[in-house]
């Protein structure tokens, strides 16, 4: 077996330092038990990370049964305690989950390679829950072998061995392992699989975890040329701002090009994925509705909006949370609520008269509705709504455009205008508010 283990090393990316995430348990003691005896051929650094979930009260026991058996190895351990607290009706697997592949990550370097153990059978009940959960080729696709993940890259470099052959090597090996008692629960969906699903399967056909696999292995491949011609779309499809996707050019492709399109921009970046259901709102209410309308779909933390001839993925955001008025105090800067940035004053060629700002009451304001400005250089008032609209900002981002007002006057909007009678004129000191972000 080491031989073998050996040869899927060599497929995975070339590294200084491979991390193993090591739970005692038998899959990952064997994951671990093979790298120490592969260390001086491999000419790299091994590492082992616990996460201690702090979902059990023999948590401490297993931590402590990691540290000796790193010890043993002269491996290094890092021990990462979440002590997690799931909420009522909250998926203790998914939250667990969640929290243990963020840990990881956070203690990644550049380059690092993050070995789990995950084997073939894990890769076949990973299949039957997505199938069970409806799943498309991305789903079905399961765990993917090779990764990118954090600053480095995630591995799993046992698919393609039994849950039986680690059983066979500890065995031969001697290695010592904890048992997890809640893998024995059945109110867990993997659980049920693995011990009332699977094993009836393999009665009939005992090859079922191997060719699931396989199916899993297929779909990857599968998605993987999905998201070639995907890629290709995204580059076609780009929107009026970088990371937007163009409305009228979305209408043009068929509504199974589309999805994928819309699958591929929400997952290069970095979100979320969104149901069928969400598709179907995206596809019905941001694509076909009046180009005036302001059309929103949610799901878990994003949110897809549309802006004229553009479609944006955005965070959704709280309601701004803050003071509508804040005095600019001696002083060249104004952090401003809500995490909107700060603004900045500085001498320059052009800007809002110095004097005028040095005799007046300078304050930070935002949007109220109805504001208005005469636009410096121009000889009539024009609303801050149609410039908006010219500037073509978005309706649900002008609300967080902060104003600058002297003496209860729109005086500026940074990094937009200056409005009468508060521009410097020729050759006079000007003050230039600048806003960062």
């Amino acid at each position: 077996m080491l031989e073998r283990f050996q040869q899927i090393l060599t497929r995975l990316p070339r590294t200084d330092h491979y991390l193993v995430a090591f739970s005692g348990g038998l899959d990952s003691s064997v994951l671990l038990h093979l790298m120490v005896q592969l260390q001086d051929r491999l000419g790299a650094r091994i590492g082992a990370v616990h996460v201690q979930h702090g979902l059990q009260q023999v948590a401490d026991s297993w931590a402590d049964h990691c540290a000796r058996v790193c010890s043993d190895y002269g491996i290094a351990l890092q021990q990462l305690p979440l002590g997690l607290s799931p909420r009522s009706g909250e998926s203790v697997e998914a939250l667990a989950r969640e929290h243990r592949y963020q840990a990881l990550a956070g203690v990644m370097a550049p380059g690092d390679l993050l070995l789990t153990a995950q084997h073939r059978d894990d890769q076949a009940e990973t299949l039957l829950l997505q199938l069970l959960r409806g799943s498309g080729p991305a789903g079905l696709a399961a765990m993917p072998a090779l990764s990118r993940f954090g600053p480095g890259w995630l591995a799993r470099p046992l698919l393609e061995v039994s849950r039986a052959e680690l059983l066979t090597y500890a065995e031969q090996e001697g290695l010592p392992w904890v048992e997890d008692p809640s893998n024995r629960d059945l109110r867990f969906d993997r659980n049920y699989l693995r011990h009332r699903v699977m094993p009836l399967l393999q009665q009939r056909w005992p090859a079922a975890a191997t060719t699931l696999a396989r199916s899993a292995r297929l779909s990857a491949e599968l998605q993987l040329l999905t998201d070639e011609f995907a890629a290709e779309d995204l580059k076609l499809a780009q929107g009026p701002w970088p990371g937007t996707l163009s409305v009228s050019l979305l209408r043009s492709f068929s509504s199974f090009r589309r999805r994928s399109l819309l699958r591929h921009w929400v997952r290069s970046q970095g979100g979320v994925m969104p149901g069928s259901r969400h598709l179907h709102r995206i596809e019905q209410e941001c694509l076909q509705s009046r180009p005036d309308a302001q059309p929103l779909v949610h799901w878990r933390g994003l949110e897809v909006r549309r802006y004229r001839d553009g479609l944006y993925l955005l965070q959704s955001r709280p309601p701004r949370d803050g003071p509508l008025v804040i005095p600019w105090r001696e002083g060249s800067a104004v952090q401003l609520p809500a995490g909107l940035g700060v603004l900045l004053v500085e001498r320059a060629g052009q800007g809002i008269s110095a004097s005028a700002w040095e005799k007046a009451r300078v304050e930070v304001r935002f949007r109220q509705g109805g504001e208005r400005c005469i636009p410096a250089g121009m000889s009539h008032h024009r609303s801050l709504k149609k410039l908006f609209q010219e500037w073509a900002v978005p309706p649900w981002l002008r609300d967080d455009f902060p104003l600058l007002y002297l003496d209860g006057q729109l005086a500026a909007v940074p990094g937009h205008l200056y409005c009468e009678p508060f521009s410097a004129a020729p050759g006079e000191a000007a003050w230039q508010v600048r806003w960062e972000t």
